[in-house]
């Protein structure tokens, strides 16, 4: 994998962007990224207006948006996975931690291939109910879409997990992909020791049946 280009937007005024800054050049000359670009906003306020971006220091790193100051070993971690679907499940998963679902739905209706790296959170037993909830909403966004229909055999494997509560979101989002393929897993929960996934798993399968 290619080391990520960075994106970082600062100001004259902003006291931890020199910090930053120098963080990331010495990662470019480790080579843990492949290019950096510095944009003062004070002097260039169009390249912030166009992404959106009122605070400094901001960066894009690959994909990834990181806001506020990050040390130069958490840069090197982000860098390490940024275009990897575990950097972007981690990066999601922030984003949900911290209350901004719109942006993480924002980025995967621009790029619905996306969708995969939310599987994890669903797998995560430690994620909080406020993330695994805003995990729910991004996959239900594509009920019934040859997106959500291409995650099915992950699903199906999430179906599987040792903990219920996963099992249970897998057998939900199973059945939101509308696909016949998905009863054979559906099928297999029918008899699970859990109460919740046995239901699910039985609704699902009507939803599917139609």
């Amino acid at each position: 994998m290619p080391a990520p280009d960075a994106l970082l937007l600062v100001s004259t005024h902003c006291p931890h962007c020199p910090a930053m800054l120098t963080a990331l050049a010495d990662l470019l000359k480790q080579g843990v990224i492949g290019r950096l670009e510095a944009v003062n906003l004070e002097q260039r306020p169009e390249v912030g207006q166009a992404l959106g971006v009122r605070t400094v220091p901001w960066l894009r790193l690959g994909r990834i948006e990181l806001a506020g100051v990050h040390s130069k070993t958490e840069l090197a971690d982000w860098a390490a996975k940024a275009d990897s679907e575990a950097g972007i499940a981690d990066w999601f998963h922030v984003l949900l931690k911290e209350g901004q679902l719109p942006k993480a739905q924002a980025m995967i209706e621009a790029g619905p291939t996306l969708l995969a790296a939310v599987l994890p959170i669903v797998g995560n037993v430690d994620a909080s109910l406020n993330v695994r909830l805003g995990a729910g909403v991004l996959l239900e966004e594509f009920a019934g879409s040859d997106t959500l229909r291409a995650l099915l055999p992950r699903l199906g494997e999430l179906s599987q997990h040792a903990d219920a509560r996963v099992r249970a979101d897998a057998c939900h989002y199973l059945g939101l992909t509308g696909d016949a393929a998905a009863k054979p897993w559906l099928d297999a929960r029918l008899d699970d020791e859990d109460a919740d996934v046995r239901e699910i798993a039985a609704e699902s399968l009507q939803a599917i049946s139609g």
